[in-house]
C-alpha cells in the first residue's frame, strides 16, 4: 500500500524523507544511465529528479541501482538462521531472496518451513519463501517428513508464499506420476520453478507443458538456450559448489537478456563474509557480460519472474530498496537502503545489529549399531560416484576394490573412499554404503549431517573406525558436522537447529568451518569445500551416481544398482 502523502511528495509539494542528489541511476527498464536525484518517501520512492529532502545525501556521481534479488537459493546450505543470513548478505546489497526452504522440510515438516518464517521476520531483508515440492525428494532416501499435494493446498490457502518450488522429480513429471501431477494441479496460477538436469527434446516438452517456468541445472550454454527457446527462465547459477556461469554466459545475448538471472543455490557462511550477489556482477561483467545487463540479471527479471510487485527498479511508486555503488565494475556497495533506510554502509551493517533468542528444534532419532561400515566383498568390479570439483553431477566409475580378509575397504592409493549414508529421521537402522573418488582423504573421516536433500547423515572415510568416531559426534551434537582421525574427533560443529543450521552470526560459523576444513586437509583432502562436496552426494535427483540410506542410486535410470557389478 503507497503512503497517502507520496503523491505530495512526487509534486513536490511536501519534502521527502529522503533524497539522494547526484546519483547516476541505473534504468533496468531502458537500459540507461541518468544522471539525476531520487526522492524517497516512507519507504516508496516518489520521484527521479530535483527534490528536497529532510535528509539528504550527495552521491556526486556514483552509482545507484535496484536492490539485488537473489533468485534461487536454499538458506540452509548457509548453515545460518534466516535472519542471520540476511544480516551477512545485506551489506552486499542483497535486500531480497526467494528461497525453497526443503531443506528443514525433509527434516522438520512443515514446522521446518514456520521455523524460517519466523526468523527471517526478525532479519532485514525480505525473504520469500517457495513451497517445497519434493519432500521427500525421491522414495529411494527416508526423510523427516512428508509434503502431499493437499498439504501443498493447505499452505498456498494460509498465504506468504510465492509459488512451487524446483520439481526435481521430473521422472515423474514425464511419465505423469499421479501424486507429482496432483501437485503441480495444487499450485496452478501460481510460478513453478523447474530442476530438469540435462533435460532436452520430448522430455524437455513434456516437462515445461507440465507447468514449470525455469531452470538453475543448465551446465552447457546449449543446454540453456534450448530450455530458454521453449520459454523457460534461465538461473545462471554461481554458487559455494556449483559454479556455472563461464559455461552459460555465453547463452546471453541482447535478444534474451530478459530470460536470464544470476543465482547462487548454495552459499556458504564464510563465502559470505566476503560477498554475494556483488560478487556475481564482478564476476560476469569481468567476463565480458554488459553491466547494465548484468544488473537487470539480478533485479528487474527476477522481480518479474516473481512476480515481485514494485520492486527490482529505481522507479516512482517503486519501493526504496537501492544500492550505491563505487563502480561497474567492481560492484562494491557504498551504501545500501533497505524501504528508504539505510542499512549498511561499506561493508557494515549501519547501526549495530539488536540481539536475537531463536529457540532450536534439534532432530536425531538415529539407531547405529557397532561396526556398521563392513561391505562384505561380493565381486570383482565395484560402482565408484565419481566426484567433479565444482559441480553437483557426478560420474558412475566402476573400478576394482581393495579386498582385505575378505572385505572391501577404502583405498587411498587410488583415491577410493568409503562412503556411507546414515538414516537419522525414524531410528530404521539403514546404513547405505558405497564408494567415492575424488575428496583424496589419506586418513581418518569426516561427517556431517547436512546431506541434501533429505539431510540423513553422510560420512567418508579411510577406515571404519574412523567414520563411526565422526558420525557418533554428529548424533552426540543432535546434528552437525565432524573430522575424526586415529579414533578422536579433531574438528566439529554443533548445528542444533534441526542438524542443518547454528544459531550463531556469519563469523562465528565461518570460523568453526574453517577449522574443519583445515582439519580435513590436514588429513589429505583435496578440496576447497569438502563438507558441501559430500553433502550433494546424497541428492538421488543429479546424475549419474548418488548414494542414500537406502543404496547406491543410478540416477539416470531413477532407481537403486548394486554396489558389485
Amino acid at each position: 500500500m503507497l503512503p497517502d502523502d507520496l503523491l505530495s511528495v512526487s509534486r513536490g509539494v511536501k519534502e521527502a524523507d529522503l533524497v539522494l542528489k547526484n546519483a547516476r541511476v541505473i534504468n533496468v527498464f531502458s537500459g540507461e544511465i541518468v544522471k539525476t536525484g531520487i526522492a524517497v518517501h516512507k519507504g516508496y520512492i516518489a520521484g527521479l529528479g530535483d527534490y528536497r529532502g529532510k535528509s539528504e545525501y550527495d552521491l556526486a556521481g556514483s552509482y545507484v541501482t535496484p536492490g539485488f534479488i537473489d533468485g534461487h537459493i536454499h538458506i540452509e546450505s548457509s548453515m545460518l538462521l534466516p535472519h542471520n543470513f540476511g544480516r551477512a548478505v545485506i551489506v552486499w546489497g542483497t535486500t531480497t531472496v526467494v528461497t525453497d526452504p526443503h531443506e528443514i522440510t525433509n527434516v522438520l515438516g512443515t514446522d521446518g518451513i514456520k521455523l524460517m518464517q519466523a526468523s527471517a521476520q526478525l532479519g532485514p531483508i525480505d525473504v520469500e519463501m517457495m513451497i517445497p515440492s519434493c519432500v521427500p525428494a525421491t522414495s529411494m532416501e527416508t526423510s523427516g517428513a512428508r509434503l502431499e499435494a493437499g498439504d501443498i493446498q493447505e499452505l498456498f490457502h494460509q498465504g506468504g508464499f510465492r509459488g512451487l518450488a524446483e520439481m526435481m522429480n521430473f521422472p515423474g513429471v514425464i511419465s505423469g506420476v499421479p501424486e507429482v501431477m496432483d501437485k503441480l494441479r495444487s499450485a496452478s496460477g501460481s510460478i513453478i520453478d523447474g530442476h530438469s538436469p540435462g533435460l532436452t527434446g520430448r522430455e524437455l516438452n513434456t516437462y515445461i507443458a507440465a507447468g514449470t517456468g525455469s531452470d538453475h541445472e543448465c551446465i552447457t550454454a546449449a543446454e540453456a538456450m534450448e530450455k530458454m527457446g521453449l520459454g523457460m527462465y534461465i538461473m545462471i547459477r554461481e554458487g559455494s559448489t556449483a559454479k556455472n556461469m563461464a559455461a552459460l554466459l555465453p547463452a546471453v545475448n541482447t535478444l534474451n537478456y530478459a530470460r536470464f538471472m544470476l543465482v547462487t543455490d548454495d552459499a556458504h557462511a564464510a563465502d559470505l563474509l566476503r560477498g554475494h550477489i556483488n560478487l556475481l556482477l564482478k564476476k560476469a561483467v569481468a567476463a565480458g557480460l554488459d553491466p547494465v545487463t548484468a544488473l537487470r540479471m539480478v533485479t528487474l527479471n527476477p522481480a518479474e519472474y516473481f512476480r515481485l510487485e514494485k520492486q527490482g527498479a529505481v522507479a516512482p511508486g517503486y519501493r526504496a530498496d537501492l544500492v550505491v555503488l563505487d563502480s561497474l565494475t567492481d560492484f562494491y556497495p557504498l551504501m545500501v537502503f533497505k524501504d528508504g533506510l539505510l542499512a549498511a554502509e561499506n561493508g557494515q551493517p549501519a547501526s549495530p545489529w539488536p540481539g536475537v533468542n531463536f529457540p532450536v528444534m534439534t532432530a536425531m532419532d538415529v539407531k547405529l549399531e557397532d561396526n556398521p561400515f563392513k561391505i562384505r566383498a561380493e565381486g570383482d568390479q565395484v560402482r565408484v560416484i565419481g566426484l567433479v570439483p565444482g559441480q553437483l553431477f557426478t560420474g558412475s566409475l566402476t573400478k576394482s576394490p581393495l579386498v582385505v580378509d575378505g572385505y572391501a575397504v577404502s583405498d587411498t592409493l587410488n583415491d577410493i573412499l568409503k562412503i556411507a549414508v546414515i538414516e537419522r529421521h525414524q531410528g530404521s537402522g539403514n546404513v547405505g554404503l558405497g564408494f567415492v573418488q575424488g575428496l583424496g582423504l589419506q586418513r581418518g573421516a569426516i561427517a556431517s549431517s547436512v546431506a541434501h536433500d533429505s539431510h540423513n547423515i553422510i560420512v567418508v572415510g579411510c577406515n571404519d573406525a574412523d567414520m563411526e568416531a565422526a558420525a557418533r559426534e554428529v548424533i552426540n551434537f543432535g546434528g552437525g558436522m565432524a573430522v575424526a582421525s586415529e579414533g578422536r574427533v579433531t574438528a566439529g560443529l554443533p548445528l542444533p537447529v534441526a542438524g542443518l543450521m547454528a544459531d550463531g552470526d556469519a563469523r562465528e560459523v565461518s570460523l568453526k568451518i574453517s577449522e574443519l576444513k583445515k582439519a580435513a586437509s590436514n588429513l589429505g583432502c583435496s578440496l576447497d569445500e569438502p563438507f558441501m562436496a559430500m553433502s550433494f552426494l546424497a541428492l538421488p535427483v543429479i546424475p549419474e551416481l548418488k548414494i542414500t540410506d537406502k543404496g547406491l542410486v543410478d540416477v539416470n535410470k531413477f532407481d537403486f544398482v548394486s554396489l558389485f557389478v
